[in-house]
């Protein structure tokens, strides 16, 4: 029987980890969207994968340990990095035309649906205090989004599809999380990415126009591997269900840089619904510190 204290500190460690990764991602975001002002987004989801994998080659060396490459479900790795590949390529043609934060508040639908597919695919238990916390910070995007209140750009179709994929891409993290190595699932992650879109950088490219802008385009690699390195680190730990309301923290970090790159001034309720997601967000990190006290006092007085 695992101890009930060694799993609240795997919770407690995957929540940091997925705080960390979706901060990762709003500096890839950022770094996209400036790319995408003066390069087609296909190179950048191509100079996103290709600068992963060169990463993942010289920190992993499968050379030297082809156990990295080594899965008990290569179907089930490919197809969650395609999912994976076609949400960045959809936020990186989004991103070109919508500001950062209101992307951000369609992907983050993605946390509810989440729950529902693990409830019903994972068999974990989604209680009903996280089913508050989850719909609170849904409640928060909608505040952010204002749906039928002034319309946004057609591109924010792109963003939902985006988001559905993500979302798949979410469950298929967690299911692989039980066979399959950190290492492993990142390898393929960034494989994947790099091998098909080798081809496709080729009826797009453009040589960029700067050294600055050819740096970019290399540190978006560095953001999108770290950041999925440390998603899948962190759902080795700790449920879906039970992280899934922490990728709303990535809306501070979008915010903010959205202002100080972009000089995107966020509008009164974008600023309302953040506090209400980040508030959801604490609360459930409460309730995991809540029931994890109450599991060891229960064990010890066994």
């Amino acid at each position: 029987m695992s101890d009930p204290a060694v799993l609240r500190r795997q919770r407690l460690t995957g929540i940091a980890l997925m705080c960390a990764a979706v901060a990762t991602f709003s500096c890839l975001d950022t770094t996209a969207k400036y790319l995408v002002q003066s390069m087609d987004p296909l190179q950048v989801t191509w100079a996103r994968y290709a600068g992963a994998f060169m990463l993942v080659l010289i920190y992993l060396n499968p050379l030297k340990r082809p156990g990295v490459m080594v899965t008990q479900r290569p179907l089930l790795q490919i197809g969650r990095s395609l999912l994976l590949l076609g949400s960045s390529a959809a936020n990186f043609f989004a991103v070109r035309y919508l500001q950062l934060d209101e992307a951000l508040a369609i992907l983050f639908s993605t946390p509810f649906m989440v729950a529902v597919l693990s409830s019903r695919f994972l068999g974990e238990r989604v209680g009903w205090q996280r089913w508050v916390a989850i719909g609170v910070g849904f409640v928060g995007v909608l505040l952010v989004t204002r749906p039928g209140m002034g319309g946004m750009h057609p591109a924010a179709l792109i963003s939902v599809a985006g988001a559905v994929c993500y979302t798949l891409y979410s469950v298929l993290t967690r299911l692989l999380a039980r066979t399959d190595s950190t290492e492993t699932t990142t390898f393929y992650t960034n494989m994947v990415g790099a091998v098909v879109m080798t081809p496709v950088v080729y009826f797009v490219w453009t040589a960029p126009a700067s050294t600055f802008l050819a740096f970019l385009m290399g540190i978006t690699g560095f953001f999108g591997g770290f950041g999925h390195y440390l998603l899948v680190r962190g759902h080795r730990l700790a449920p879906a269900s039970t992280l899934s309301p922490f990728i709303y923290t990535q809306m501070i970090w979008t915010s903010t840089l959205g202002f100080l790159v972009f000089g995107d001034v966020p509008h009164f309720w974008t600023v309302v619904g953040s506090a209400v997601v980040v508030a959801s967000g604490l609360y459930l990190l409460h309730y995991e510190r809540r029931v994890g006290r109450i599991m060891v006092e229960a064990e010890e007085k066994q």
